[in-house]
């Protein structure tokens, strides 16, 4: 077990081999459910997400369940199209939704050093909740951030399967959807860039300048521009925008703090703070 946690390579092959299993058990229990659409998906999604748990459980490493918030989305829409006669719509969500998590999966690869290397957040979790740490590993580790990406990606699965048609607000939404994964994909790589030099204790160039945090800018713009294209092209279902609102909600009062407090005892962060805007480059 050591020496495969420390070999990059065979981190990566224990990661697809433990994603299959995953994918199996949730197409499994999908199709063995006999309940509406969203439903069974729901269903599925969860016991996918309780075996990569397991998994983590196994390897002492809740960054097992990292790549799954990429690997989801496109694996259920490619699902749900296959067999089907996929229009322009279906055809240009897939499409976005691919590019997105193939970036954002690349971006994981590239900064992924093996099975003993842990995201400092949960490491942080667990010093701070000491017993109560496998609660917060299943619930808000794994089973939140399921649930939330359920929801920004049931839009796209309710368009697939009713065949729904977009109008030139849908592709207008798309696109910002896909200039939302390209913010991400350039701030990614000017941070790489950053941690290769340090010239300064925080990043202060690029996209940075503007914002202190415009990769979580990018991935809130991705699915609000995902359920906005479905929303209108059926307006009757705007509840379906409930995983774009919880995915907001998720950055603003979770992963945000928490990336700021990290920041908050170098030296500095209160200026820097005041002169880059959290999110959107908009002086008060």
């Amino acid at each position: 077990m050591k020496s495969l946690k420390e070999s990059r390579a065979l981190s990566f092959v224990a990661l697809a081999l433990i994603y299959a299993a995953a994918t199996v058990a949730g197409v499994t229990v999908y199709r063995a459910a006999e309940l509406d659409f969203w439903l069974s998906l729901l269903i599925a999604d969860a016991v996918a997400t309780v075996v990569i748990f397991i998994f983590s459980l196994i390897f002492e490493n809740a960054s097992v369940y990292d790549p799954y918030w990429s690997v989801q989305p496109p694996v259920i829409l490619i699902a749900f199209a296959v067999g089907r006669g996929l229009n322009l719509f279906g055809a240009l969500l897939i499409t976005v939704v691919s590019f997105w998590a193939a970036r954002l999966t690349a971006n994981w690869a590239y900064t992924f050093h093996g099975l003993n290397h842990q995201d400092w957040r949960y490491t942080m979790l667990n010093e701070k909740t000491g017993a109560f740490y496998p609660v917060i590993n299943f619930v808000g580790i794994h089973m939140v951030p399921t649930l939330v990406v359920y929801g920004c990606i049931l839009p796209a699965v309710y368009a697939i399967r009713e065949g729904l048609s977009a109008n030139l607000f849908s592709i207008a939404f798309l696109c910002l959807s896909l200039g939302g994964a390209i913010m991400q994909g350039v701030a990614d790589i000017e941070m790489h860039s950053y941690r290769k030099n340090r010239e300064s204790a925080f990043i202060r160039r690029g996209l940075w300048k503007y914002s202190r945090h415009p990769n979580y800018l990018g991935e809130i713009l991705m699915w609000w521009g995902v359920g906005l294209s479905v929303v209108s092209a059926d307006p009757s279902r705007w509840w379906l925008l409930a995983g774009a609102v919880a995915n907001t909600l998720l950055f603003l009062t979770v992963s945000i703090p928490m990336a700021d407090r990290r920041q908050a005892g170098k030296a500095g962060f209160d200026e820097y703070k005041q002169q880059t805007r959290m999110l959107l480059p908009i002086r008060r």
